[in-house]
């Protein structure tokens, strides 16, 4: 896993000089086994390796004969045959990243639709002086570019092109309604002015510094879901997943996984422990001396039958405070997701042992597993909207309700109800277009990337969507309880994950930290950010009760704060919560 970015100047001028080191500095930490770079006339590409795969002769950019270049961060998992069908080329490593070089050489921007795997990717076409960017269908991989008065900027990280001096921190107001309604942003616009989101599955043209064309891939396979039976079900989906967490574990590096002991991770599990010769290193957080859920026994218990090593992460009090102001810097698309929290703790003591980790995301959406899908698909007038209340609705906090803050969704929503999919696909195909890359996605991705760990994702593959969006509805629901065939799979894999327990939420008890310091209620409400969108008084009442839903926008007000001091103020970090609030 890597960083990239790039500028392509406009009209053909120079790029100016230190651009290329001012973006490989702000994206280090992505990549910090090597730098390297490509400059020609009115192009740099830029990139910042952390080596997974060809240690020694995988070092980017790639170059052809004809002075193409390309960077990518990512892996791409049919590499192999790639290579196969490609005989007449004599490559030059044995990087996974190489192939799509020579295979856009043959098919021009269509050679996306070759690659299996997560990336973001970058190529200068020289001869054609253009610029061509890509993303994985899914949006495993980030990238972001600014069409600036000066030219066309791109990176992995929005705070590149803002440490760079590419893009001031403007933000869109929109969006940070829905940032404090949702906990995350949609569709292409971040919430920075100027800052936009290469698409998932989206390819970009770029020529003399501005977009000139676009197309995508969309991850999801048409059509209405397919008649099929439980027992071919459960075979077809033993070979695909077994396949596909075969090709997310290949590396020349150790590897292990995040195991929360429920279905999805269970699943990788089962699965790391059956192709693995050795035992699979298995990293579980849980909270010590809280009211909220702590899922490490149960993991525990799995780990010991399928011979995992298992190693247990506690994330208590003092890490919340210690460790939230590392978190809102390292997520510059901010996501107010709570989960962040355990994410980033895990990856900082996974980081001693591996560089590559495997995760559950996904499973959920493309098999079905929310209670609010049964909810959306009820029968008129039964059904209820997805996400149809926001954080602050009803607690009287903000000076100003969210104007639109439904909007992203609500066109997502529009878009699926043309595409002639039945009605669960639609809501899962919603989940898919937002909540899985913009706030799911870019957890997993920034709070890893922030140590140098790669997160892989092997429910997010083509060929395992290919098979489970078109499952019919009785294999995804049945009754209260979601991913069906996942669940009927597990009962014999693994019988003692209790595939049939009801779903547990997630929870983090960040309301029960707040509430138990006073003292935050005033700071939080004197930053210049707070004191702008809430009412006086108001914050100081929220985080006294911060219980439930007033815990929630308490918590989703304490993150804004600090991700605003970094990102938008450039306040200088280092400390606590509190050192962070108060530091001037």
């Amino acid at each position: 896993m890597c960083g990239i970015a790039g500028f392509m100047a406009l009209d053909g001028k120079p790029v100016a000089e230190g651009t290329a080191g001012s973006l490989a500095q702000a994206l280090g930490h992505r990549g910090p086994d090597g730098q390297g770079s490509h400059v020609n006339g009115d192009v740099v590409l830029v990139h910042t390796r952390l080596a997974i795969i060809d240690l020694e002769t995988g070092d980017q950019p790639f170059l052809a004969e004809d002075g193409t270049a390309l960077v990518a961060n990512g892996e791409i998992y049919n590499d192999p045959e790639l290579r196969a069908s490609l005989p007449d080329i004599r490559f030059r490593s044995r990087s996974d990243c190489e192939p799509p070089l020579h295979l856009y050489r043959r098919a021009g921007p269509d050679f996306v639709s070759r690659l299996r795997g997560m990336y973001a990717l970058a190529l200068h076409d020289v001869p054609q002086g253009r610029l061509i960017l890509a993303r994985d269908p899914f949006g495993i991989k980030p990238l972001y570019y600014a069409e600036t008065p000066a030219g066309f900027a791109f990176a992995s990280e929005p705070q590149a092109l803002l440490r760079s001096g590419l893009v001031e921190p403007r933000l869109r107001r929109d969006k940070l309604g829905e940032l404090l309604q949702l906990q995350f942003t949609t569709g292409p616009d971040s919430i920075f002015d100027s800052i936009r989101r290469v698409l998932p599955g989206e390819t970009i043209v770029v020529e003399k510094g501005r977009v000139v064309a676009r197309r995508r891939l969309d991850a999801l396979p048409p059509g209405v879901p397919e008649e099929i039976g439980e027992a071919e079900a459960l075979r077809r989906f033993d070979t695909i997943l077994t396949d596909s967490v075969g090709h997310h574990q290949r590396a020349d590096v150790p590897y292990g996984m995040f195991l929360s002991g429920g279905i999805d991770s269970s699943v990788l599990l089962a699965l790391m422990a059956r192709l693995n010769p050795t035992p699979v290193l298995a990293y579980t957080a849980g909270f010590s001396g809280t009211a909220a859920h702590d899922e490490r026994d149960h993991a525990r218990e799995l780990a010991r039958i399928t011979g995992a090593r298992h190693v247990e992460v506690d994330f208590g009090e003092r890490d919340f405070w210690t460790l939230l102001p590392q978190v809102a810097a390292a997520l510059d698309d901010p996501a107010a997701d709570y989960a962040t929290l355990p994410t980033f703790k895990l990856a900082q003591v996974a980081r001693q042992d591996v560089k590559v980790v495997l995760s559950g995301e996904g499973g959920d959406e493309l098999f079905g597993g929310y209670g609010r899908y049964r909810s959306a698909i009820r029968p008129w007038p039964l059904a209820r909207r997805m996400r149809r209340r926001g954080t602050f609705d009803g607690l009287d906090v903000l000076r100003e309700a969210p104007r639109g803050w439904r909007d992203g969704i609500a066109a997502a929503e529009r878009a699926q109800a043309e595409t002639g999919r039945s009605r669960l696909q639609a809501v899962q195909a919603v989940d898919c277009a937002d909540w899985l890359p913009n706030d799911l996605l870019i957890k997993l991705d920034r709070c890893l990337m922030a140590h140098g760990v790669e997160g892989r994702v092997p429910f997010l593959d083509l060929e395992v969507a290919r098979f489970a969006f078109r499952l019919p509805d009785r294999l995804k629901l049945q009754g209260k309880l979601g991913k069906w065939i996942v669940r009927k799979w597990l009962e014999t894999a693994l019988p003692e994950a209790k595939p049939f327990s009801r779903k547990r939420g997630f929870t983090v008890p960040v309301g029960e930290w707040i509430a138990a310091r006073p003292e935050l209620g005033p700071l939080l409400a004197s930053q210049p950010a707070i004191a702008e969108i809430c009412k006086p008084g108001r914050v100081e009442a929220l985080c006294q009760e911060a219980a439930g839903k007033t815990g929630f926008a308490a918590w989703s007000l304490l993150f804004y704060a600090l991700w605003h001091r970094h990102h938008v103020e450039g306040r200088p970090g280092g400390g606590d919560v509190f050192d962070a609030l108060a530091a001037r």
